[in-house]
């Protein structure tokens, strides 16, 4: 397999310098775009395997960015904050990023979670053609849902964490267990990206899809 290539979209000149730097090292080819537009048009050109995403940036911001390259084609992209604001980690989340850090970050762990989600964005498991959880459809190999006859729009972490749960319907999993098996981390770090998803998950198909066990972690819903 030849090098990997990573588009880093930042405006920061310090910070995209010192990503891409590090990341060289790693191995990886990579390109950097200083706004929006250049970074959905270089996106376009070099169809990378993955995109590191700031959220502020200049000409249309992050989320745009976002939106605008999961269109063209389905993306990883591990989104960068300067804010920890909750709305702002959905409102990313929801438009497809697969994953966020806020800065200040080290950048052993970007390098981590690069690797992790190149990981996951690899990994093709046997599944079942076709899942369903109360009023809700999975068509698995479609990567397609719909709840109550109605299309609803998953992302690719979402859409995974679900069938996780539909699989294993009488299993309780921890934080640490589902960043292992869904985002692919070795190390127990990101905690709040779970529960992001669990959030956004029950708000498009409804509070009982998944229901938390306190102390414990996350299990499929008591869904009939």
């Amino acid at each position: 397999m030849g090098k990997r290539t990573l588009v880093v979209i930042e405006d920061e000149p310090t910070i995209a310098a010192s990503v891409a730097a590090r990341l060289r090292q790693e191995g990886f080819e990579v390109e950097i775009a200083a706004d929006g537009p250049s970074g959905v048009a270089l996106c376009s050109r070099l169809e990378p395997d993955l995109v590191i995403l700031d959220l502020m940036l200049p000409g249309f911001d992050g989320l745009e960015v976002c939106r605008r390259i999961q269109q063209e084609r389905p993306v990883p992209v591990l989104m960068l904050t300067a804010r920890d604001s909750e709305t702002d980690v959905l409102v990313g989340l929801g438009m497809g990023a697969d994953d966020y850090m806020t800065k200040p970050f080290s950048p052993r762990e970007l390098v981590a979670r690069v690797n992790a989600i190149l990981r996951r964005a690899e990994r093709a498991p046997e599944l079942p053609a076709a899942l369903n959880i109360g009023d809700v459809a999975v068509d698995v190999k479609a990567r397609k849902v719909t709840r109550a006859d109605e299309p609803v729009h998953l992302t690719p972490t979402e859409f995974d964490l679900l069938v996780h749960f539909a699989q294993n319907a009488r299993l309780v999993f921890s934080r640490e267990q589902l960043l292992g098996t869904i985002w692919g981390y070795e190390e127990a770090v990101g905690g709040r990206t779970v529960d992001s998803h669990i959030r956004a998950l029950r708000r498009k198909l409804g509070d009982d899809i998944v229901r938390t066990v306190h102390g414990v972690g996350y299990a499929l819903g008591d869904v009939s």
